[in-house]
């Protein structure tokens, strides 16, 4: 259960990266949001969520060189798509029920 909130939670940082950048132009903005929506849908599902979470925490990198600050709040939602690519997508997701459970022993 406590993948599937983690999962949440990186889901929902995933849609908020283009509130940093807003002062970029919408061609360039178009495909971030599309990036972001893609990653953020695959993470509340749980499907391909290393992969996913991955690409959110680059996102998140991207943005913060892209609107040219390191913020803070960027650096902890990368941090939480690369810890929650290491953890893997849990017992609730797609993934679990396509590719079975994988359990550490």
């Amino acid at each position: 259960m406590g993948l599937l909130i983690l999962r949440a939670a990186a889901g929902f940082a995933a849609l908020g990266v283009t509130h940093w950048v807003s002062d970029l132009s919408d061609a360039t903005l178009w495909p971030i949001r599309c990036l972001t929506i893609a990653t953020a849908t695959l993470l509340w599902v749980g499907l391909w969520t290393p992969v996913a979470a991955i690409a959110q925490a680059a996102l998140q990198l991207g943005v913060a060189v892209l609107g040219q600050q390191l913020n803070v709040t960027c650096a902890i939602y990368a941090a939480l798509g690369i810890g929650l690519a290491m953890l893997g997508p849990g017992s609730w997701s797609l993934d679990a029920r396509l590719f079975g459970r994988k359990r550490i022993v």
